[in-house]
């Protein structure tokens, strides 16, 4: 380790003693920012450090030696987690910021310089703070988010198989609602294990199977000649289904014992409506926001980190537009599809008038965005105040009834003639 001292300018400082980290995937630059007081210039102590354990315990040590408590990185990619593992775990106060945040001045970037730019622009009170849960919750996040992409590898190989076996004329998702339901996927074994071979469907129907069996043979008629390669595909593609759907089991056992003390926020969020339908919908929320709503102060700052609010873009009173952030990548399209399902549905007369308001006026997407906002103000005013869901405050709207017009037959003859229209008898 090589230490350098460096003179900066004078100013007013929100934290006179803070550092920058800029990490890397094998190194990391720290600048110690010291402003004494106002008659004295700014120093900077940097240092560079490997990203090895033992050494980024020797990063906390020295940056503890210099009187510092507050540590500023930028969030780049997956390589801040274990410096900010690190830190915590040294009794540092560790903050993570968007590089939107922290980006340096072009033609003055290098890393030492970015280090000590990132602990100017956090003492200076410029650098805003990402959310970052505690370690238990990181855990939990990242282990959803896998279960999620498992998820989507699930149904990439579904997608995979339904284009083999209608490449091959087998029509098996013409005559089943469920190509992977149990009727369809014994014919689909038999005929994988059974190459080039006739077979009667009959033995492979359930009771409760609705399609005649003359059509079912119809469907499967082209099996005995499926080319020997499309088989092997089709024989890859199942196994790697049947893996997915293993894998995804486990992991949602794993987080379901994780999950275990927080049964009663679960509760909660099952209250709202559209996410007490499938368990694992409560804890991927609970798991992308955390149980304690203090770190948000208010519901708006809550949508606003889920990316689910108009953003701020105008100038010279012009707007320029109010686009949604691209913030919530993980947790906006579960709202969306909750959203999409809950609008559709007669239980929910509070959302789905909201619903169609807005769509009458900003169109179907703004709509469904607004009702996500809806879902996340009431998760964060129920585990903040920890009381359930409720509509009481909603009241129906009740259209008018049209007055009924009466008219004596003399009356009626003189209004038909009136619009030009001849009676006869």
């Amino acid at each position: 380790m090589h230490e350098r001292i460096e003179i900066g300018d004078r100013n007013e400082y929100i934290h006179p003693i803070c550092c920058g980290l800029d990490v890397h995937k094998k190194s990391v630059f720290a600048a110690v920012f010291i402003y004494d007081n106002s008659d004295s210039p700014v120093k900077y102590y940097t240092a560079q450090f490997t990203t090895y354990p033992k050494d980024l315990k020797k990063m906390t040590d020295w940056i503890i030696s210099k009187n510092c408590h507050d540590v500023c990185m930028e969030s780049t990619g997956q390589y801040w987690h274990p410096i900010y593992d690190a830190a915590e775990e040294a009794g540092l106060h560790p903050l993570v910021s968007h590089p939107k945040y922290t980006k340096p001045l072009k033609g003055k970037k290098s890393d030492p310089a970015d280090a000590k730019w990132i602990a100017k622009s956090y003492a200076s009170g410029r650098v805003v703070a990402s959310f970052i849960p505690s370690k238990e919750f990181r855990i939990m996040r990242s282990t959803i988010r896998y279960c999620q992409k498992i998820h989507n590898a699930m149904t990439g190989e579904k997608n995979r198989i339904l284009n083999c076996l209608t490449g091959e004329g087998i029509k098996l998702d013409v005559v089943f609602s469920d190509v992977f339901g149990k009727t369809s996927r014994s014919i689909i074994d038999y005929m994988l294990n059974h190459p080039g071979e006739k077979f009667n469907v009959a033995p492979f129907i359930g009771k409760r199977c609705k399609t005649p069996i003359p059509v079912i043979q119809e469907a499967v008629a082209k099996a005995s000649s499926v080319d020997i390669s499309s088989l092997s595909k089709l024989k890859v593609a199942f196994s790697r289904l049947d893996r997915t759907v293993k894998d995804e089991a486990v992991l949602k056992q794993d987080v379901a014992e994780r999950m275990k003390p927080y049964a009663h926020q679960l509760e909660l969020i099952r209250t709202v409506p559209g996410f007490d339908r499938d368990p694992f919908t409560a804890m991927r929320v609970l798991a992308e926001i955390g149980p304690d709503m203090s770190v948000f102060p208010s519901a708006r700052h809550l949508c606003s980190w889920a990316g689910v609010c108009p953003s701020h873009d105008s100038s010279a009173h012009k707007v320029k537009g109010r686009k949604i952030s691209r913030a919530g990548k993980y947790l906006k399209p579960l709202l969306v599809n909750i959203a999409r399902s809950v609008v559709r549905s007669k239980d929910h007369p509070e959302i789905t008038s909201r619903f169609n308001r807005i769509k009458s006026r900003r169109g179907y997407m703004k709509a469904i965005i607004a009702i996500c906002k809806m879902f996340l103000t009431a998760i964060w005013h129920i585990l903040s105040k920890d009381e359930p869901y409720k509509t009481d405050g909603y009241m129906t709207a009740k259209k008018p009834k049209k007055a009924k017009r009466v008219m004596t037959r003399t009356q009626l003859a003189e209004y038909l003639a009136s619009q030009g229209i001849t009676v006869v008898d």
